[in-house]
């Protein structure tokens, strides 16, 4: 008996991302469209702006756009189509046979019967044409004279990407303003070893108990021994090997039997290890969400009196922002919690 036909190869131009929510990172649940033209599930971004300072106006977390106040989010139904026909065919593929590969652009082949495989190939083609339409609107949008589109400023003042010179996926935007900066031995509390290279701190098996003096911290806290008052700073940090965590800027003088975040000197977001993200901002909890960051980024823009916290993968997502004061000098600042010997916190070089 003959082989079954393997047919033509099919190829696949459309990745997730087309359809995805930078918010949450999946596949977009009930879209929303901001006026600037950027996507997202409604409930993140709803969940977004209402864990976000209420003094600051609402702005797109893509473009950092604003937007227009009172906004009513109503549910992008062609998106909404796009999303189900894409999800139909990739449970159609995977249930096949069928390699559909997103994430890559080569083609690939099929090992179904020929009638599901054209189905398949017939609803991507509907997607693609339908994105098609959409981006040919979005683009005669945008050049409409200024008269009728108004554009509003920008509600941060965390750099933008250069959208005529879009930079790779792999290099950060915040990369000309990056450091890296490294643990101070004196303020480390006797549960943290520092690495010899200054850069990541871990709860140590055997606390160091011939470390002594007052300028250590009682429990599992550090600062960096750089110490900003003015200008503007970058830095990441690598928390996939930490449960319990919190990273932030602090003063020097923030008392070492206080705890980060919850002194009128501190700053953090952080991660409590049951599935919930909170920021502290002058001793207030703002709980965030339930999505652990790998990376952290921290945004210091003293010029403006701001600090803002990223979560870190292809792209830096906004997580929150305050206003800071630096009345005093802020160093980068650290919580490990100290309930798991061997967690680690390490500050990680800036993608160029």
């Amino acid at each position: 008996m003959a082989g079954v036909d393997p047919g033509p190869a099919i190829p696949v131009w459309l990745v997730e991302d087309d359809l995805g929510c930078i918010i949450c990172q999946g596949l977009l649940a009930t879209p929303a469209t901001l006026p600037c033209g950027h996507s997202f599930c409604r409930d993140c971004l709803k969940g977004l702006w209402a864990a976000g300072s209420a003094s600051r106006p609402r702005s797109c977390p893509t473009c950092r756009e604003s937007a227009p106040a009172p906004l009513q989010l109503r549910k992008n139904t062609l998106l909404q189509e796009l999303v189900d026909k894409y999800s139909r065919a990739l449970r159609e593929s995977s249930s096949g046979g069928v390699d559909l590969s997103l994430a890559s652009s080569k083609p690939v082949t099929s090992n179904t019967p020929e009638r599901k495989t054209r189905d398949i190939l017939h609803d991507l083609e509907e997607i693609q044409k339908k994105l098609r339409e959409n981006f040919t609107w979005k683009e005669a949008f945008e050049e409409q004279p200024q008269a009728e589109v108004q554009e509003a400023p920008y509600s941060s003042s965390c750099p933008l990407p250069d959208q005529s010179h879009p930079a790779p996926k792999s290099a950060s935007r915040f990369a000309q303003w990056a450091i890296s900066p490294t643990f101070d031995l004196r303020s480390h509390s006797c549960s943290l070893e520092v690495s010899k290279d200054g850069r990541a701190v871990t709860v140590s098996r055997h606390p160091q108990t011939h470390l002594g003096g007052h300028e250590r911290f009682v429990t599992c806290q550090a600062l960096c021994s750089q110490a900003f008052s003015s200008g503007q700073q970058y830095w990441e940090v690598d928390t996939q090997h930490c449960s319990h965590w919190a990273v932030g800027v602090a003063s020097w003088g923030m008392k070492r039997t206080q705890i980060l975040g919850r002194t009128q000197d501190s700053y953090c977001v952080e991660w409590k290890g049951t599935s919930q993200l909170s920021a502290w901002h002058m001793v207030k909890e703002t709980v965030l969400g339930s999505d652990r960051p790998k990376v952290v980024g921290i945004w210091l823009d003293l010029q403006e009196g701001n600090l803002a916290f990223y979560s870190v993968a292809d792209q830096e997502t906004l997580l929150y922002e305050c206003p800071v004061s630096a009345s005093s000098p802020l160093h980068p600042a650290f919580w490990l919690y100290g309930l798991n010997p061997g967690n680690s916190l390490t500050i990680r070089p800036i993608r160029v």
